[in-house]
């Protein structure tokens, strides 16, 4: 019984992270989240979309960093990576898919989407964060729109453009915000050396649905002219 009840005294914590009094309300926010998908002709695509975005910025809070090179004359802060950087790049092509399910309305998603990252994002990353969300977003979003290229040149184009854009706002902004509260050193996080292996490892998602799209137009199964 005790481990049931800390288990769910842990799941309690997570859905109201801000405080476990809020469960209702927060829980409420959900169902309310949920009609609105729904009203707009969203689907499976975009309940995995706006879920999995607050998921990521809960759990960037709680996940360190792996040491991807020690710390050298010619790297003085080393250079770090985050096992989630891969999965935060597939969120590019994930929103991708939601506007072929919905349309322009993945629009309002963003910002619902958003607003459930302020929620759960650490408050020392959590404008970094929003920011580099909205801003990446939107330029995934009108390149995605406006161009005439085939869905599987789309996809990894919209997600190499978006990529550097998002990660340069986010590693700006938590350097700045952990300088700020004496955490770390202004550097520490925002370096070309860590901003090429952000970006890297969030390109690997879209590069790989890329493939798989194409070889999918090739025969046939997946129309390239696809909204």
């Amino acid at each position: 019984m005790e481990i049931l009840a800390g288990f769910f005294s842990e799941l309690i914590g997570a859905i109201a992270y801000r405080d476990p009094a809020h469960i209702w309300l927060v829980l409420a926010g959900y169902a309310l989240t949920a009609g609105i998908i729904w009203r707009l002709g969203g689907r499976s695509w975009a309940y995995v979309y706006v879920a999995i975005i607050p998921i990521l910025n809960f759990s960037f809070g709680r996940i360190n960093s792996i040491e991807f090179i020690a710390p050298n004359e010619s790297f003085p802060y080393g250079v770090l990576i985050n096992p989630l950087t891969m999965v935060t790049g597939l969120v590019f092509v994930l929103r991708d898919f939601v506007q072929r399910e919905m349309g322009h309305r993945v629009l309002i998603l963003m910002a619902v989407a958003i607003a459930w990252s302020f929620y759960y994002s650490w408050p020392i990353i959590a404008i970094a964060s929003g920011l580099a969300f909205a801003i990446s977003e939107i330029v995934d979003w009108m390149l995605f729109t406006f161009t005439k290229y085939r869905l599987s040149t789309r996809i990894v184009l919209s997600s190499a453009l978006a990529a550097p854009i998002d990660t340069t706002v986010f590693l700006y902004g938590a350097d700045l915000a952990k300088a700020m509260e004496g955490i770390s050193e202004r550097g520490s996080e925002f370096h070309p050396a860590n901003w090429l292996v952000f970006v890297l490892g969030k390109m690997v998602g879209a590069v790989v649905v890329s493939w798989m799209i194409r070889r999918r137009e090739e025969r046939g199964i997946v129309d390239p002219a696809a909204a």
